[in-house]
């Protein structure tokens, strides 16, 4: 018995055997020693919270605040025009939460050092579920990750 081995690049060994005259030829794949790593990404999804049309500003165009794997953006409507800022996760400095009686405002700072995203009239306990905590407890878990894993691995 003979055995003959030729090389295909990087995906498969083929071998040929030749056993009482007669010729085999069997392909067997490469285990690479540096194989591709499986990453496993955990995409946080996209939450949008509407500010309250009770409060000043947001009557006829309420504000949003969307808040996604990403970043975290602010639109304000308005009659001709649609102004809209994000800032990266990774560029939040700080979160501030001011309450009222009944709503709550929300401040969240860049450390660019840029205007800070500044929306109003969000709820702080029951109303809205939250909504101004519950962006908070967001960005706060989403930054926790990207300093476990700033690769983006997981």
């Amino acid at each position: 018995m003979t055995g003959e081995r030729l090389f295909l690049p990087r995906v498969f060994h083929l071998f040929q055997k030749t056993e009482d005259g007669f010729r085999f030829d069997f392909v067997v794949p490469i285990a690479e020693p540096d194989s591709p790593k499986l990453l496993l990404t955990i995409v946080m999804p996209t939450e949008i919270f509407r500010s309250s049309r009770w409060t000043r500003g947001n009557r006829l165009f309420p504000t949003y605040i969307e808040v996604s794997d990403k970043s975290v953006s602010r639109r304000k409507r308005n009659w001709f025009r649609l102004d809209e800022m994000s800032i990266s996760l990774s560029k939040v400095a700080s979160v501030h939460i001011k309450t009222g009686l009944i709503w709550s405002d929300i401040l969240i700072e860049s450390s660019g050092g840029s205007d800070p995203l500044a929306s109003h009239g969000h709820g702080k306990g029951d109303a809205f579920k939250g909504d101004a905590l519950r962006i908070k407890q967001l960005i706060e878990t989403a930054q926790a990750q990207l300093a476990r894993n700033p690769s983006g691995e997981s």
